[in-house]
């Protein structure tokens, strides 16, 4: 979490990865759309010019306070909504078909643990 947000800093870390080169291959066709986007919206900060800010240095922090000139800050009842949000895409939403899609595609259509995207995103890196 950055300043009491989820998911922020996996997209700043993102960003910072896809310039050193060191981020993989099927995580660079997703940058700024899914989440990335889903976030920028939030915050009311457009993806290209949150991408040139986080280049330009400064930490996650610092980053996110820029957002909140640029954009919207938020207060902490709105990043509360935010979070129990994002933490839930995948359960019993729109999603959940495209969450049944994703385990099948990584060959984990039979794990019952993996309930949101969340879930998922900690499964695909080995947590």
């Amino acid at each position: 979490m950055v300043e009491g947000l989820v998911y922020f800093g996996r997209m700043v870390d993102k960003i910072r990865l896809a310039k050193s080169g060191t981020l993989p291959s099927d995580y660079q066709e997703n940058l700024g759309q899914g989440f990335d986007k889903a976030c920028c919206d939030f915050l009311g900060v457009d993806y290209r010019a949150l991408r040139e800010r986080v280049l330009q240095g400064g930490t996650d922090a610092e980053i996110l306070a820029w957002c909140g000139k640029q954009g919207r800050k938020r207060d902490a009842e709105e990043k509360n909504i935010w979070n129990s949000y994002l933490g839930k895409r995948g359960w019993r939403d729109e999603m959940a078909d495209r969450l049944v899609f994703r385990k099948k595609e990584a060959g984990w259509g039979e794990r019952e643990e993996i309930q949101t995207f969340f879930d998922y995103i900690d499964a695909d890196e080995g947590r």
